[in-house]
């Protein structure tokens, strides 16, 4: 019981941000996207194109975006085995958008990832804080690796995700909604789903 309220602490400390910060970050000439979030009006920066990125996650206490990269062993051109996926931050509240390694408590309790080699390149993916939703990463029809989802009852290369919290506790925030978005792989078209976790 104690454990799980530090592991909840912990988690929502990390998800807090200053949302001064934000206002002070934001130029007129970068580019947004309308937000997601309808309780708080934060404007979410697009992360630039990356060949590597699989997803992202942004969240409503602040513009920061966590950024999800494909890891490649540079000796198999596949896939890390020990760590396919790396996860760091893309910091807009701070700056415009830099790279910033997670702390190793963010990286072990929050944002970090646990990965399973399922065999024939495909892995398993759960993100350290929310084991509930199951990704694979596996090629998909164009070669390439791809996080797969299951989104509105279809199998979809995963985009990103946004989860919208208003307020809580310290040991338990308050997560309004998950939005998940990806594109189904036969027809081109996005596809999105929220649910309350």
């Amino acid at each position: 019981m104690i454990k799980n309220s530090i592991k909840l602490f912990i988690i929502y400390f990390m998800l807090t941000g200053a949302l001064q910060a934000v206002a002070a970050s934001h130029s007129v000439n970068s580019p947004l996207i309308s937000p997601t979030d309808t309780l708080k009006k934060l404007v979410y920066p697009v992360p630039p194109p990356n060949p590597l990125r699989l997803f992202y996650i942004q969240r409503s206490p602040n513009i920061n975006a966590l950024s999800y990269d494909l890891n490649i062993d540079q000796k198999t051109g596949k896939p890390d085995e020990n760590a396919p996926v790396h996860g760091y931050w893309l910091r807009y509240a701070e700056g415009h958008g830099e790279p910033a390694e997670f702390t190793y408590m963010q990286r072990k309790f929050a944002y970090g990832i646990i990965s399973k080699a399922l065999g024939n390149d495909r892995y398993d993916i759960r993100l350290v804080s929310y084991k509930k939703i199951p990704l694979t990463l596996m090629k998909g029809a164009d070669g390439k690796y791809h996080i797969f989802a299951t989104i509105a009852q279809k199998q979809v290369l995963l985009q990103k995700i946004f989860i919208q919290i208003d307020g809580g506790t310290f040991w338990l925030p308050n997560v309004i909604f998950v939005e998940m978005k990806g594109t189904d792989p036969g027809t081109g078209k996005e596809v999105t789903e929220r649910f309350k976790p």
